[in-house]
């Protein structure tokens, strides 16, 4: 199996997970352009995409989803809140004044009054069909034709219809697994501000290999520790360190979501995980949406491996960083 993390952090993620005949993009929070180029720079083939899978409907994990997904007709899954929640965000808003919506009101009365009279004329007027109004061996009638030379709606004019448009939409429930090629997907629950925000675990009976991200999360509750166990590699969040964020930039509010159960892992709460729930089978641990604002990757490693070296036999696991500006190189097993 293959791990490639093409972009982790606030300004955009996406993770291709490949088996030897799947693979799998998790998020697509880059431009389309910009996650084919990182693909191109990891060697990853876009075209040999099976599918797009959604952790949750922020935008630094969707701002791609939809123009990548129709380039490459591939389907997406989501759970239903989250697609639904993405729906509605992508869908353009529109105010008026209560005035104008009458107007509006009143129109659309007046036009099915008059559509309405339409068809009741039309039924009492309605000629017979004849014989002599169809073609010699039982061919369309002319009305047939009329509606048959009407141009079907292509996917274009869908697409300008409808922003939200995709070629196919999956949904998964977390805590049921399901398949894609020959990839197992277990999806777990994550406290998150979102509306239905998950984490995946990615498993490859041929290999025996397993996978799994875990980012977005305000605290590790007892369902995500479970789901982690016996992972041959982790991507897993870091955000923030703690006196980076109380002293930074953001406006309090800001701060304090961060902070929450809902928000984001601190380095000190990913360290306590390692140091105490972590069952130490991975081979890589990478450490993943870091803040650029509120953290430094010095510190976030450093946090990581001084609670594995507190546990001597977890020496043996090596911890990476997941970068914004450029792809990690790709982790094979």
């Amino acid at each position: 199996m293959r791990m490639t993390v093409l972009a982790s952090g606030s300004k955009g993620n996406a993770t291709v997970v490949a088996s030897e005949r799947t693979r799998v993009l998790v998020d697509a929070g880059l431009s389309c352009r910009e996650l084919l180029r990182r693909m191109a720079l990891a060697n990853e083939d876009p075209t040999a995409l099976d599918a797009i899978l959604i952790t949750h409907e922020h935008s630094d994990h969707v701002s791609g989803l939809s123009v990548l997904a129709r380039k490459l007709h591939i389907p997406v899954y989501f759970t239903e809140p989250t697609h639904r929640a993405w729906v509605r965000q992508m869908t353009p808003h529109t105010t008026m004044t209560y005035a104008k919506w009458l107007e509006r009101v009143q129109k659309e009365k007046e036009a099915r009054a008059e559509l309405a009279a339409e068809s009741s004329a039309t039924e009492m007027n309605a000629p017979s069909v004849s014989a002599s109004s169809l073609r010699v061996g039982g061919g369309a009638t002319e009305l047939d034709l009329a509606a048959a030379a009407e141009p079907e709606p292509d996917e274009t004019t869908a697409i300008k219809r409808d922003p939200t448009f995709l070629p196919a939409v999956e949904y998964f429930q977390p805590g049921t697994s399901f398949s894609i090629g020959d990839l197992t997907v277990a999806p777990f629950t994550t406290p998150h501000d979102a509306a239905d925000p998950c984490g995946f675990v990615f498993h490859s009976a041929a290999e025996s290999i397993r996978m799994a991200i875990a980012t977005d999360l305000g605290y590790i509750p007892p369902n995500v520790k479970a789901a982690l166990k016996r992972i041959d590699c982790l991507l897993l969040e870091s955000n923030h360190d703690l006196e980076m964020l109380k002293d930074g930039p953001y406006p309090w509010a800001v701060k304090q979501r961060v902070l929450s159960r809902v928000g984001h892992l601190s380095n000190d709460a990913t360290a306590q995980f390692l140091a105490r729930d972590y069952d130490g089978a991975a081979a890589y641990i990478v450490l993943g949406h870091l803040s650029e604002a509120n953290n430094a990757p010095e510190l976030a490693q450093l946090a990581a491996e001084q609670a594995l070296s507190e546990r001597g036999s977890l020496i043996g696991n090596r911890v990476l960083l997941a970068q914004q500006s450029d792809p990690l190189t790709p982790i094979c097993l």
